[in-house]
């Protein structure tokens, strides 16, 4: 019944995330503030997927099973009112309230998963039991390695949250106050980081080949690192450049770990592709972050810099993961299938290419380039609401209402 639940919840969390891209690209194309943007994108969409897998991986990763498992529909509604609220704040001219309101929400959301994590992976806080069969004993080393990191991400979400919360209640701010300390923290520390360690884990098995071993242990490092340079040093400053040197190590070497998975393996499914179009994006990404660090930023950069970070490294990463949780060809609604599930990283990666170049040369790619990610957001989200309601919401409806005519 404990896997029952969390595996409905996981649903719920990947929903919101997939709907929370869609309105993410009409902020961006409604012309509202960045802020509005970095919300729906990074809280909005990336975390709360990353939070309904997290529910189901972590204590299967370290060999534990989740604690509270009412845990997930308690957090559920508490970081996606959050989210909204904090979405709406960033809006000019909103009620004051909002921001609190969405701060102490979303961070009682976070403290319900910390918690609940936390104390199931208490006893086995290194990950040393891996719970890794003996089919896959030559993983163990890689497995005890990935699981070390997860709670250093875990504490970077909670310091991300606290700032979150610091940022829109009267409580002392991180460092000066900066927002963007605070993404960094929560996207390059919590979010990149448990993409690495746990996708050092997952991937290899879906592709069902090894990763390079001494490229596991460097982006790891550098990918714990790193975050931390960048959210006390920026904007600018020796410490800064370091740490964007060490997270451009951590997202390259991952990229370059993927690619050899991916040359390695036999394999071919469409979620491999995005994936694939997601660490290609981060190499562009992380690329104009070492640009900041040496010549300095520029609006339009900054800009660029997080689309490709966000919507493109972790945005098509966590597509193409879900792509393979969810099987785009396992649906018979007309219009759901690989084809379509390609067709979505398709637009977003075109989307974003163009939308990159309109905003370093000043010319209309950007609107296009914007609503071509924005067609391909909602080809993710209707594949997966599709999916969903298909195998696991229609039944149970459809039950319902037969208890009820009963």
């Amino acid at each position: 019944m404990t896997a029952v639940r969390i595996s409905r919840w996981s649903r719920f969390f990947v929903t919101a995330g997939a709907v929370s891209f869609v309105l993410w690209q009409l902020a961006l194309l409604a012309g509202l503030p960045r802020r509005v943007g970095v919300v729906l994108g990074l809280y909005g969409f990336v975390l709360h997927v990353v939070f309904g897998k997290a529910y189901s991986l972590v204590p299967t990763y370290f060999d534990r099973t989740l604690r509270f498992s009412l845990a997930p529909a308690i957090h559920f509604p508490l970081t996606v009112t959050g989210t909204v609220c904090l979405a709406v704040a960033a809006i000019p001219e909103t009620h004051p309230l909002f921001a609190p309101v969405g701060g102490v929400l979303w961070a009682a959301g976070v403290a319900v998963f910390l918690g609940t994590i936390g104390s199931t992976i208490r006893d086995n806080p290194t990950g040393r039991e891996t719970a890794t069969g003996e089919a896959n004993a030559d993983r163990r080393g890689v497995d005890r390695v990935a699981n070390l990191f997860v709670p250093i991400a875990l504490a970077y979400l909670a310091v991300g949250t606290y700032g979150t919360l610091a940022l829109s209640t009267p409580l002392p701010v991180l460092v000066d106050g900066y927002p963007p300390r605070v993404t960094h923290l929560l996207a390059a520390g919590s979010v990149a980081l448990l993409v690495f360690a746990i996708g050092f884990r997952l991937l290899p098995r879906f592709l069902v080949a090894a990763p390079p071993r001494p490229l596991v242990v460097l982006v790891l490092g550098t990918g714990a690192v790193g975050p931390a340079l960048l959210a006390v040093s920026l904007p600018n400053g020796p410490w800064f450049r370091v740490g964007a040197v060490a997270e451009a190590t951590a997202v390259v070497g991952f990229a370059v770990a993927y690619l050899v998975l991916f040359a390695r393996s036999d394999r071919s499914r469409i979620g491999f592709y995005g994936v694939l179009a997601g660490v290609v994006a981060g190499i562009a990404g992380v690329g104009l972050g070492l640009r900041f660090a040496i010549g300095g930023t520029a609006s339009a950069l900054v800009a660029v810099h997080l689309r490709l970070n966000v919507a493109g490294f972790l945005g098509l990463t966590i597509v193409g993961i879900t792509y393979q949780f969810y099987p785009p060809a396992v649906g018979t609604v007309p219009g759901v299938g690989d084809r379509t599930a390609l067709a979505s990283i398709g637009f977003v990666s075109a989307g974003l290419a163009l939308e990159a170049v309109g905003l370093l040369t000043g010319t209309g790619l950007t609107l296009l380039g914007r609503s071509s990610v924005g067609v391909g957001a909602c080809l993710f989200a209707g594949i997966v609401v599709a999916l969903f309601y298909e195998r696991h919401w229609q039944p149970t409806l459809q039950t319902l209402l037969s208890s009820g005519e009963r």
